[in-house]
């Protein structure tokens, strides 16, 4: 096969790829787990060794990330502006950003597979249903806050600590003092047994979403 033959061949099978951030989420989840600033640089150089990018949107409160902005626009990144309701619920932002990728999935054949970049649980409805309309899925977050099975349910997770060479603080962990840990728990095991009791006398299986659900009840 002649050279520009081989190189045309090449070029048609590889991968058309849409990269959609939460950029809150990983953000915020940078910042707390390895105490760095998010590097957009370090993911869209990673995600471009996988194919081809076609687009790429990012989603958040850029009133409050005003000093990202210069380096989305650097690489070409469309910023959406995502409004908080007053009570810090951002699920319609994310509806926003499931809804968009579905609606390129569905209107643009030509793209082969999305790129999610965020760890919110959220989204595994989202990358189920790409997957059935035979998209190719990749996550791009860290592991300490990426929903694990978000991360076993994509065709393959990036995790955003290699990009960088750096891995989570022990305090960004979640490691807290002993005493302090020790002392939340024991406040918890009066309400914990109420939820018991109360599951109970309901003849109800104690089963961990009814218990988390029971215990909100009794705590609220």
């Amino acid at each position: 096969m002649a050279p520009g033959r081989e190189e045309n061949v090449l070029s048609e099978h590889r991968l058309k790829l849409a990269v959609f951030i939460d950029f809150d989420n990983i953000e915020i989840g940078v910042k707390t787990t390895l105490s760095r600033r998010f590097d957009i640089g370090a993911v869209l150089e990673a995600i471009k060794e996988r194919g081809e990018v076609i687009t790429k949107v990012a989603y958040g409160d850029w009133k409050r990330a005003e000093d990202y902005s210069r380096a989305m626009t650097q690489h070409a990144v469309h910023m959406v502006q995502r409004n908080l309701t007053p009570g810090g619920d951002k699920n319609g932002a994310d509806i926003n950003l499931a809804l968009d990728a579905l609606e390129m999935a569905f209107t643009r054949d030509h793209i082969s597979a999305f790129v999610i970049v965020g760890g919110d649980s959220d989204f595994i409805a989202l990358v189920e249903k790409l997957k059935q309309y035979d998209k190719q899925v990749f996550v791009v977050g860290g592991r300490s806050f990426t929903s694990v099975i978000l991360q076993k349910n994509c065709h393959e997770f990036i995790a955003y600590e290699n990009l960088v060479g750096v891995q989570p603080t022990r305090r960004a962990q979640g490691s807290a003092p002993r005493q302090a840990r020790g002392q939340q728990l024991e406040d918890a095991l009066p309400v914990l047994r109420r939820a018991l009791k109360v599951l109970s006398d309901r003849e109800v299986s104690p089963q961990l979403g009814l218990l988390k659900s029971t215990l909100l009840q009794l705590d609220s």
